[in-house]
């Protein structure tokens, strides 16, 4: 039996019209031995030695049919038109006369080889290829129909041949494949990653699935040796229908992966896999890539929202599957599901209600689900609740004195306040189960912190009978602040005064947070009497309200009134001490078009004046129910606040952040304006006339300058007298009474006398950190380096060339063990360093992996900063910088080094360092 006639396409024909394009000057018949394939085009133009010509392709199977068809191109035919037959007919049967009307007069034989190599330009084929009738046909059929195959010179070669073919063949070359973050320049990679997302086109997995079994099958071989063991799952579940689902089936089949999985579990996946079910080996190999691909995918996601679809797209379709299936109880503890996530989410808080170790231990798994990075709103919620179980494991707070009150609000109980307020905010995923636990942690947070306010309030009623400015007894008044807390910073250039009105001790340390991420430095009084420096606060005016507080603050004495009597007295104090100054309200503030800040604002920071501006951005807020969901605030989040900084740095200005009060929020309170005379009650938290009743003190002395000297207020939160609104102030809680006070400089030289510095880490209570970890070694570093590491806390004045920062930490702080030593001696270490341009010094990256040990894998951004500068280094930029560190640890997208709680702390995650960096051998078998 003759061997099948065989098939011809377009590609094939062009290849034969440049190859006898000589003939074709004086003959336009073509005869070809071949079948020309179905849907081919039937006419088309191409060239013909450089001059366009127009084919017609007629497929005949009979001495009369391929006569017939040469007298219609005769009848019909222009000028230099072709007409090409393919016939299976033998030369023979077509006899002499209509053979010599055709070029060489004979029935052309295509050879695929030949035109294989003529279609890419190259002066030879590989071998191997001659015996691969599949992939010659497959590469005339599959060629570009715009530029043709990429041009090849020299030899073509099977890996070549093969990889242009599957880049064509699964529509990679035409945009439809690539990564998670948009399309990429170049001939496309053909990794696994590339496959995974192709897999996610929507005509990807289609077109696969539409070719012959044979090129299936050899491509599926082919893209297993190059792309690695999980291509050929992924082919085979595209042939089977099941391409668009296949990342999302590996998901679920992670599961598989724990020795102790259901078999009922383990037949369901099967199922979802059906006749594709992989051996075990090659499953893993799939899931991990799966992973692996998901794990780069979301650290894109931060910051691409396509990233961030397609991986959602991914994971609730997974979820999708698991609920379909009945899969969603045993998938509860998958690394990447949202249902996982929100499980362990639930699981946290749920621990952390039970003990802050068990909520620490949960806290960790969540942190390592696949998806914390995607949700750090969420997992903040989380990190919040086990601070604030550590902080109810602490021994039991009392309230001794008003003055040690207002500092353990400003260095202790403030972040207990911030902790809560997100508490009560709830799951920002809206998991019901999770909060109601967040709900219990909650009301027992807030009963510790009812009874410190009970006892702050007794203590402020019997202080308030005999203090004043000139007898605080200890405190710092409100009064004072401009003298004690601003004055000493004039002698190194005027300072900038920024009151925000009702700021609390919540929203001061989020804000002494951000300042710090942005280059200040906080400054404090040093030591006294052996009492370590701490964050200053005040005792605001009682009522704590705006025309009292914000008035006395301004004037630095007692007096009542409103933004003419603040300018005033503002004015009259520094002219006391020879200095002018210049105080700006709400509608002196804001600049014209194209002016974040008014000229004359900046006329006056540009002047030597002292300079005063009040932001009512919280106050406003919460008097007209705008924080929304929001009940933190951020920089960016109080008006004209970046631009005052900016500009205070520009005109190298210290700068003092200072509330006039501070401020509670609303969180279901009652109105007792049935129990209180309303005409006595026009402020929501303080009133005239009546007896103190239950959550109320009476209060009267010199420092009341409302209702003739004596007023009543509550203590306990939920009390108004007044409408509801967002938030209130007035009351006599700490958070009301604490007037908060942060003095940020930028440069050194700006430190007044007898002050120090106040890093991050000395500001923090204990238990609002992680606890230790529990790898011995690591706790032994740490034990080890602690006093290195206080050096670098501390750092009191340094000058511009840091000659005291290097007499005090002249050594990084170092485990004993030189992990970063360790790390950056690793051939992971060296083979990562070969992509990470300008790298930094090995020395340095040392550095920063033995500083973040001896901190318990945790520091603020300037104390590393100030770790790395042991080295010689100064680190401006940090974020770029560890942007950098991050690109040389992060091994394969795993989150070894990373910014958390929000952003305002720099994590090492030290078992995954040793894990990807200085694996341990796996232990011979006997």
């Amino acid at each position: 039996m003759a061997p099948p006639a065989p098939r011809v396409g377009r590609r094939t024909v062009e290849a034969l019209l440049t190859a006898h394009q000589d003939s074709l000057r004086e003959r336009s018949l073509v005869l070809v031995h071949g079948r020309y394939l179905p849907g081919a085009p039937a006419r088309f133009t191409t060239a013909v030695d450089n001059e366009p010509r127009r084919v017609q392709v007629r497929d005949e199977s009979s001495v009369l049919g391929v006569t017939a068809a040469w007298h219609d191109h005769r009848n019909t035919a222009a000028p230099g038109d072709i007409l090409v037959v393919t016939t299976g007919v033998d030369d023979e049967q077509l006899g002499w006369d209509l053979r010599g009307q055709a070029i060489l007069r004979r029935t052309l034989t295509v050879e695929n080889a030949e035109i294989v190599t003529q279609r890419f330009g190259a002066t030879g084929l590989d071998v191997r290829m001659y015996d691969m009738e599949w992939l010659l046909e497959a590469l005339l059929e599959a060629e570009p129909s715009d530029a043709g195959w990429p041009r090849v010179a020299g030899l073509l070669t099977l890996d070549t041949a093969l990889r242009a073919l599957a880049v064509q063949r699964l529509g990679l070359g035409s945009g439809e494949g690539g990564s998670a973050t948009g399309s990429q320049a170049g001939p496309p990679t053909l990794d696994t990653d590339t496959l995974l997302a192709w897999s996610r086109t929507p005509a990807g997995p289609l077109r696969f699935a539409e070719l012959s079994l044979a090129e299936r099958t050899e491509l599926k071989k082919w893209l297993g040796d190059t792309a690695g063991p999980a291509a050929p799952v992924l082919l085979s579940l595209a042939e089977a229908g099941l391409g668009h689902d296949a990342m999302s089936l590996g998901v679920l089949a992670a599961v598989l992966r724990d020795p102790a999985v259901a078999p009922d579990t383990a037949l369901t996946i099967g199922g979802l896999f059906g006749q594709v079910m992989p051996r075990r080996a090659a499953l893993s190999a799939f899931t991990d890539a799966v992973e692996g691909a998901l794990t780069r995918w979301i650290a894109q996601a931060r910051t691409s929202p396509r990233a961030r679809r397609q991986v959602f797209a991914v994971l609730d379709r997974a979820d999708e599957l698991a609920e379909t299936a009945g899969l969603a109880e045993p998938l509860t503890k998958s690394r990447f599901l949202p249902t996982g996530f929100a499980a362990q989410l639930g699981r946290t808080v749920a621990e952390a209600r039970r003990s802050s170790t068990a909520g620490d231990a949960a806290l960790a798994d969540l942190a390592g689900h696949g998806l914390a990075a995607l949700y750090p709103d969420r997992v903040q919620v989380a990190e919040m609740a086990v601070r604030i179980a550590r902080w109810l494991e602490q021994p039991e707070p009392a309230v001794p004195t008003v003055a040690s009150g207002i500092r353990s609000q400003i260095t202790d109980w403030g972040w207990a306040d911030r902790a809560l307020t997100l508490l009560w905010a709830g799951d920002p995923g809206g998991d019901l189960t999770t909060g109601r636990e967040l709900q219990g942690l909650y009301e027992r947070g807030r009963a510790r912190r009812e009874v410190l306010d009970e006892q702050f309030a007794r203590r402020l009623a019997a202080w308030s009978a005999h203090a004043d400015a000139h007898q605080p007894n200890d405190a710092l008044v409100i009064e004072n602040v401009l003298e004690t807390a601003v004055r000493p910073l004039a002698g190194a250039g005027a300072p900038l005064v920024v009151v925000l009105d009702g700021m609390s001790c919540a929203v001061a340390i989020q804000l002494g947070e951000e300042a710090e991420r942005e280059g200040w430095r906080e400054v404090v009084p040093g030591p006294v009497d052996g009492q370590p420096a701490v964050r200053t606060a005040a005792v605001s005016m009682l009522p704590s309200v705006t025309r009292t507080s914000r008035a006395s603050l301004l004037a630095a004495k007692p007096v009542r009134g409103g933004q003419s009597v603040e300018t005033a007295g503002f004015s009259a104090f520094w002219k006391r001490h020879r200095k002018e100054a210049a105080l700006f309200h709400k509608a002196d503030i804001g600049g014209e078009t194209g002016h974040a800040l008014s000229h004359e604002l900046m006329g006056a920071l540009a002047s030597e004046a002292v300079v005063g501006v009040v932001l009512n951005t919280i106050d406003d807020a919460l008097e007209k129910g705008q924080q929304g969901r929001g009940t933190t605030w951020g920089l960016d989040d109080i008006t004209h606040l970046r631009d005052l900084l900016s500009a205070a740095r520009s005109y190298g200005r210290p700068v003092v952040l200072v509330a006039d009060h501070g401020h509670v929020l609303e969180r279901g309170s009652r109105s007792r304006s049935a129990e209180a005379d309303t005409a006595a009650a026009a402020s929501p938290r303080w009133r005239t006339g009546g007896p103190a009743g239950e959550g109320e003190i009476e209060i009267r002395g010199e420092r009341i300058l409302e209702g003739g000297g004596s007023i009543v207020a509550p203590w306990r939160e939920d009390i108004r007298y007044t409408a509801r609104k967002a938030g209130y102030h007035g009351g006599a809680s700490l958070a009301e009474v604490t007037v908060p006070v942060l003095t940020l400089i930028a440069v050194a030289e700006q430190t007044p006398k007898g002050w120090v510095g106040l890093p991050r880490e000395q500001s923090t209570p204990s238990w609002w950190t992680e606890p230790l970890p529990a790898d011995e070694s690591t706790r032994a570093a740490m034990s080890a380096a602690g006093s290195a590491g206080a050096a670098t806390q501390s750092a009191p004045r340094q000058d511009t060339a840091g000659t005291e920062a290097r007499k005090s930490s002249s050594v990084p702080p170092r485990a004993p063990v030189g992990l970063g030593s360790e790390v950056v001696a690793s051939e992971v270490y060296a083979a990562q360093k070969e992509y990470v341009r300008k790298a930094p010094e090995a020395k340095v990256v040392a550095a920063v992996i033995d500083a973040l040990v001896a901190a318990g894998g945790t520091m603020s951004p300037a104390a590393l900063a100030a770790a790395v500068s042991a080295t010689g280094r100064v680190r401006r930029n940090i974020e770029g910088f560890v942007a950098t560190v991050q690109r040389l640890l992060n091994v394969e997208g795993y989150p070894v080094l990373g910014f958390v709680d929000a952003g305002h702390a720099v994590k090492l995650d030290v078992p995954l360092l040793r894990e990807q960096f200085l694996p341990q051998p796996k232990p011979k078998k006997e």
